[in-house]
Protein backbone atom coordinates (compact mmCIF):
# COMPACT_ATOMS: atom_id res chain seq x y z
CA UNK A 1 0.00 0.00 0.00
CA UNK A 2 0.93 3.81 -0.62
CA UNK A 3 -0.19 6.69 1.70
CA UNK A 4 -0.66 9.75 -0.38
CA UNK A 5 -2.34 12.51 2.10
CA UNK A 6 -5.53 10.41 3.95
CA UNK A 7 -5.62 8.06 0.64
CA UNK A 8 -4.35 4.53 0.58
CA UNK A 9 -3.96 2.57 -2.34
CA UNK A 10 -3.28 -0.91 -2.98
CA UNK A 11 -0.49 -0.71 -5.67
CA UNK A 12 -0.56 -5.06 -5.57
CA UNK A 13 -3.71 -5.01 -8.31
CA UNK A 14 -1.83 -2.65 -10.98
CA UNK A 15 1.23 -4.59 -10.71
CA UNK A 16 -0.33 -7.24 -11.77
CA UNK A 17 -2.34 -5.70 -14.56
CA UNK A 18 0.94 -3.86 -16.10
CA UNK A 19 2.87 -7.29 -15.83
CA UNK A 20 -0.07 -9.90 -17.28
CA UNK A 21 -0.71 -6.14 -19.90
CA UNK A 22 3.02 -5.66 -20.81
CA UNK A 23 3.58 -9.31 -21.12
CA UNK A 24 1.13 -9.97 -23.75
CA UNK A 25 1.84 -6.99 -25.68
CA UNK A 26 -1.49 -5.14 -24.66
CA UNK A 27 -1.45 -1.17 -25.86
CA UNK A 28 -0.97 1.35 -23.59
CA UNK A 29 -5.34 2.24 -23.61
CA UNK A 30 -6.25 -1.13 -22.67
CA UNK A 31 -3.51 -1.26 -19.79
CA UNK A 32 -5.22 2.19 -18.75
CA UNK A 33 -8.53 0.64 -19.09
CA UNK A 34 -8.07 -2.33 -16.86
CA UNK A 35 -6.26 0.02 -14.69
CA UNK A 36 -8.93 2.22 -14.58
CA UNK A 37 -12.18 -0.55 -14.30
CA UNK A 38 -9.88 -1.57 -10.76
CA UNK A 39 -9.39 1.77 -9.22
CA UNK A 40 -12.37 3.78 -10.90
CA UNK A 41 -9.78 6.15 -11.94
CA UNK A 42 -5.85 6.63 -12.69
CA UNK A 43 -4.17 7.60 -9.90
CA UNK A 44 -0.77 9.39 -9.89
CA UNK A 45 1.01 6.24 -8.15
CA UNK A 46 -0.36 3.60 -10.59
CA UNK A 47 0.85 5.96 -13.31
CA UNK A 48 4.22 6.31 -12.20
CA UNK A 49 4.25 2.58 -11.84
CA UNK A 50 2.81 2.11 -14.92
CA UNK A 51 5.65 4.67 -16.61
CA UNK A 52 8.46 2.74 -14.68
CA UNK A 53 7.06 -1.16 -16.63
CA UNK A 54 6.65 -0.14 -19.91
CA UNK A 55 9.60 2.51 -19.88
CA UNK A 56 7.06 4.95 -21.15
CA UNK A 57 7.10 8.93 -19.79
CA UNK A 58 4.85 9.93 -16.98
CA UNK A 59 3.79 12.78 -19.79
CA UNK A 60 3.18 10.69 -22.92
CA UNK A 61 1.26 8.31 -20.70
CA UNK A 62 -1.27 11.53 -19.28
CA UNK A 63 -1.40 12.89 -23.07
CA UNK A 64 -2.61 9.46 -24.29
CA UNK A 65 -5.25 8.70 -21.25
CA UNK A 66 -6.40 12.78 -21.14
CA UNK A 67 -7.15 11.98 -25.20
CA UNK A 68 -10.16 9.76 -23.99
CA UNK A 69 -12.70 10.82 -22.52
CA UNK A 70 -13.46 8.05 -20.93
CA UNK A 71 -10.35 8.38 -18.97
CA UNK A 72 -10.56 9.94 -15.05
CA UNK A 73 -7.99 11.14 -12.67
CA UNK A 74 -9.74 11.81 -9.87
CA UNK A 75 -12.39 9.27 -8.04
CA UNK A 76 -15.53 9.38 -8.10
CA UNK A 77 -18.76 9.65 -6.30
CA UNK A 78 -20.28 6.11 -5.03
CA UNK A 79 -23.54 7.33 -7.98
CA UNK A 80 -22.39 9.12 -10.87
CA UNK A 81 -24.78 11.03 -12.73
CA UNK A 82 -24.87 10.99 -16.32
CA UNK A 83 -27.11 13.78 -18.08
CA UNK A 84 -28.04 13.32 -21.88
CA UNK A 85 -27.69 16.23 -24.17
CA UNK A 86 -28.18 14.15 -26.92
CA UNK A 87 -30.03 16.21 -29.61
CA UNK A 88 -33.82 15.09 -27.95
CA UNK A 89 -32.81 15.19 -24.58
CA UNK A 90 -31.41 18.63 -25.15
CA UNK A 91 -34.99 19.63 -26.82
CA UNK A 92 -36.68 18.46 -24.31
CA UNK A 93 -34.77 20.02 -21.57
CA UNK A 94 -31.44 18.75 -20.27
CA UNK A 95 -29.65 22.11 -19.83
CA UNK A 96 -32.91 22.62 -17.22
CA UNK A 97 -32.06 19.41 -15.28
CA UNK A 98 -28.49 19.71 -15.83
CA UNK A 99 -28.96 23.20 -13.50
CA UNK A 100 -31.44 21.59 -10.91
CA UNK A 101 -28.68 18.91 -10.59
CA UNK A 102 -25.98 21.26 -9.84
CA UNK A 103 -28.23 23.52 -7.45
CA UNK A 104 -29.54 20.53 -5.68
CA UNK A 105 -25.54 19.48 -5.27
CA UNK A 106 -23.90 22.21 -5.21
CA UNK A 107 -21.25 20.54 -7.54
CA UNK A 108 -20.37 22.06 -11.70
CA UNK A 109 -20.04 19.16 -14.54
CA UNK A 110 -17.31 16.89 -13.69
CA UNK A 111 -17.14 17.52 -9.88
CA UNK A 112 -17.46 15.34 -7.09
CA UNK A 113 -20.00 15.99 -3.76
CA UNK A 114 -17.79 16.77 -0.84
CA UNK A 115 -19.32 13.60 0.99
CA UNK A 116 -18.47 11.76 -1.97
CA UNK A 117 -21.54 10.54 -2.90
CA UNK A 118 -22.10 12.17 -6.29
CA UNK A 119 -20.10 12.95 -9.49
CA UNK A 120 -22.25 15.07 -12.16
CA UNK A 121 -21.20 14.40 -15.73
CA UNK A 122 -23.01 15.61 -19.06
CA UNK A 123 -22.45 12.74 -21.84
CA UNK A 124 -23.44 13.21 -25.48
CA UNK A 125 -25.91 10.57 -25.75
CA UNK A 126 -27.06 7.74 -23.68
CA UNK A 127 -29.20 6.00 -26.47
CA UNK A 128 -32.78 6.09 -24.98
CA UNK A 129 -34.63 8.71 -26.92
CA UNK A 130 -38.15 7.98 -26.41
CA UNK A 131 -37.21 8.60 -22.86
CA UNK A 132 -36.39 12.10 -23.32
CA UNK A 133 -34.79 13.86 -21.41
CA UNK A 134 -33.13 11.29 -19.43
CA UNK A 135 -29.92 10.67 -17.11
CA UNK A 136 -28.43 7.55 -15.65
CA UNK A 137 -27.11 6.89 -12.27
CA UNK A 138 -24.63 4.68 -12.35
CA UNK A 139 -26.68 1.57 -14.48
CA UNK A 140 -30.11 2.92 -14.01
CA UNK A 141 -31.68 4.90 -16.37
CA UNK A 142 -34.26 7.61 -15.35
CA UNK A 143 -36.39 9.30 -18.14
CA UNK A 144 -39.02 11.74 -18.84
CA UNK A 145 -37.56 13.75 -16.16
CA UNK A 146 -38.61 17.31 -14.39
CA UNK A 147 -36.53 19.06 -11.52
CA UNK A 148 -39.53 17.95 -9.28
CA UNK A 149 -38.34 14.73 -10.39
CA UNK A 150 -34.73 14.87 -9.84
CA UNK A 151 -35.05 16.39 -6.87
CA UNK A 152 -37.37 13.24 -5.46
CA UNK A 153 -34.58 10.76 -7.15
CA UNK A 154 -31.46 12.78 -5.74
CA UNK A 155 -33.18 12.72 -2.29
CA UNK A 156 -33.89 8.61 -2.28
CA UNK A 157 -29.90 8.15 -3.22
CA UNK A 158 -29.12 10.27 -0.10
CA UNK A 159 -30.84 8.23 2.05
CA UNK A 160 -29.90 5.23 0.69
CA UNK A 161 -26.10 6.40 0.78
CA UNK A 162 -26.77 7.48 4.36
CA UNK A 163 -28.48 4.40 5.38
CA UNK A 164 -25.59 2.50 3.98
CA UNK A 165 -23.14 4.39 5.44
CA UNK A 166 -21.66 5.44 2.13
CA UNK A 167 -21.24 9.56 3.31
CA UNK A 168 -17.60 10.56 3.79
CA UNK A 169 -16.69 12.84 5.97
CA UNK A 170 -14.21 15.03 4.33
CA UNK A 171 -13.83 13.84 0.78
CA UNK A 172 -10.79 14.39 -0.60
CA UNK A 173 -9.87 14.30 -4.45
CA UNK A 174 -6.22 14.24 -4.16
Amino acid sequence: MVKTGSERIDLLPAFRIIEEEAGSGGSLVSILQKLQETYGYLHENVIDMLAKRIDIPVGRIIATASFYAQFRFEPTGKYVIKVCHGTACHISGAPRLTDTLEDELGIKEKETTSDGLFTLERVACLGCCSLAPAMMINERVYGSLTPDKIVKIIESYRKEGQNQGLARENFSKK
